[in-house]
């Protein structure tokens, strides 16, 4: 597999643009068997900066419209409180050679109303865990892109600027392997060596992973991919990912800037 980063970085107040492809192995996404039958746009803002604030305070950050993702400079460590007990060590590139990105959900500021340390969801188990990595490990990046998955209705919508673009019916999982429901994000996106496999023309890798096959490789990631088994869409089949017309993932996979909130309810 190829993996393909997209993100528009804002390194402080200095925006940068940036557009990584690099090389990793294959079964990186470990759902894509059926159960069953048989753009780097400049960036919109900076890190929101206080003009007045306590030393200390706390900043949410993200609205339905604009959302901020946090990618490692070396390397970060995840604490469950700032200067707490480590939750995770990660390095500027996760397992596999795609640079490491967490989704930012708020920030403590300083005396001078400057982020001193990020708290983020991180792409490990259990779903939807958070913690904090220092400010100056991390550098920022705002997407605009977010993606809501009806389990129930089996149907994905794209939304860009808060605004809903695409919207398209999907495969899901089976009643004993279904998709987990939560809060996740895009954490890396993957391109197949072989596009008439069965992920299709690409995968977009998300921060959760299957509460039941926890032994699979990698512990079992979700993503958001293409398909061979064309008739699986619109059914609940697959062992939890979340699989698209091959037509239609292209298109999500071309928007889904890392980064990118993905929210999966019933």
């Amino acid at each position: 597999m190829l993996s393909a980063l997209r993100y528009q970085t804002v390194n402080r107040r200095t925006p940068v643009a940036a557009t990584l492809v690099v090389a990793i192995g294959l079964g990186s996404t470990g759902c894509a068997g059926s159960t069953g039958a048989t753009s780097a746009a400049k960036p919109d803002a900076a890190v929101p900066i206080a003009r007045t604030c306590r030393a200390g305070a706390y900043r949410r950050y993200g609205t339905p419209r604009l959302a901020y993702a946090a990618i490692v400079r070396s390397t970060a460590v995840a604490r469950r409180t700032p200067g707490g007990p480590v939750l995770g060590r990660f390095g500027r590139l996760n397992q596999n050679g795609v640079p490491t990105v967490f989704s930012v959900r708020g920030a403590r500021l300083g005396p001078r109303c400057v982020p001193t340390w990020f708290r983020v969801q991180l792409p490990i188990r259990p779903n939807g865990v958070t913690g904090w990595v220092r400010a100056g490990d991390v550098d920022m990046a705002t997407v605009k892109t977010r993606i809501d998955v009806d389990v129930s209705a089996r149907r994905l919508t794209l939304f860009r600027s808060g605004k809903a673009v695409l919207r398209a019916t999907v495969a899901v999982g089976s009643p004993a392997t279904p998709t987990p429901l939560g809060h996740y994000y895009v954490n890396q996106r993957l391109i197949p060596d072989d596009p008439s496999g069965p992920f299709g023309p690409g995968a977009v890798g998300i921060s959760a992973y299957s509460n039941v096959l926890t032994g699979w490789v990698q512990g079992g990631p979700i993503a958001i991919h293409g398909t061979n088994e064309p008739w699986s869409i619109g059914h609940a089949v697959s062992n939890g990912c979340i699989r698209l017309p091959n037509s239609t993932l292209r298109r999500v996979f071309a928007a889904a800037f890392n980064g990118t909130p993905v929210v999966i309810h019933a």
